[in-house]
């Protein structure tokens, strides 16, 4: 079971649902009693300069379980590697990170942060492994039935896609899919095309509600 940390100091907020941008806050810390606070009211932290932004998508990205059917490239991929859980996390979060890449976002402090969590029980790695060895992965939060995806990276083709068919099989295998949540944040070409769709901030808050109540399928 995940180690509960020491409560956050700080009052946080979920934005109302007509708030028009995603941005919602700016400031708090990246304790892991902060971090958990955040994401059980719909909230996530990303760099802003020197400050912590918190958002939470107007229009969000999710991808639902229980109707997520992997085309057949997808399943090609999948059956290209070897899909391991939390063996590797750090590795997976530092590519992520793209190291020297100026557009990326996962800095030391974020680094830092989601290895406490994952230390805690709380944060994961999905990994696709082959016979070279690590050749990609992706990285999230965990919360009851909530998996909130924060990256994925592959140095192979295909790896992180099939991390992802990992990752969804996981969730969906754990029962109830239609109760559990797979938070993407943002809605891309290639999250589209891995099956994700948005909804709109109260449809994300109802089905987040509900998904914090199930039992998450990492212990």
């Amino acid at each position: 079971m995940p180690r509960v940390p020491a409560p956050t100091p700080w009052s946080l907020e979920p934005p109302p649902d007509d708030h028009p941008e995603d941005l919602w806050a700016v400031g708090a810390d990246l304790e892991p009693g902060t971090l958990l606070a955040a994401y059980r009211i719909g909230l996530f932290p990303m760099p802003i300069g020197p400050q912590i932004g918190w958002f939470s998508p107007f229009r969000r990205a999710i991808v639902p379980l229980e109707t997520f059917a992997p085309s057949r490239s997808l399943q090609r991929a999948a059956r290209r590697f070897e899909i391991r859980v939390d063996t590797s996390f750090t590795d997976v979060v530092s590519g992520c990170a793209r190291p020297g890449h100026p557009q990326s976002w996962i800095d030391a402090g974020i680094e830092d942060a989601y290895s406490r969590l994952h230390d805690l029980g709380w944060a994961h790695s999905v990994e696709a492994w082959d016979d070279e060895g690590l050749a990609g992965g992706l990285y999230g939060v965990a919360v009851g039935g909530l998996f909130a995806a924060e990256s994925m990276y592959h140095v192979r083709t295909d790896a992180s896609k099939a991390a992802f068919v990992g990752l969804v099989a996981r969730l969906a295998g754990a029962g109830d899919p239609g109760e559990r949540l797979l938070d993407v944040q943002w809605l891309t070409p290639h999250l589209a095309s891995l099956g994700a769709v948005e909804i709109d901030r109260a449809g994300y808050r109802r089905r987040l509600s509900i998904a914090l109540e199930v039992r998450g399928p990492w212990h």
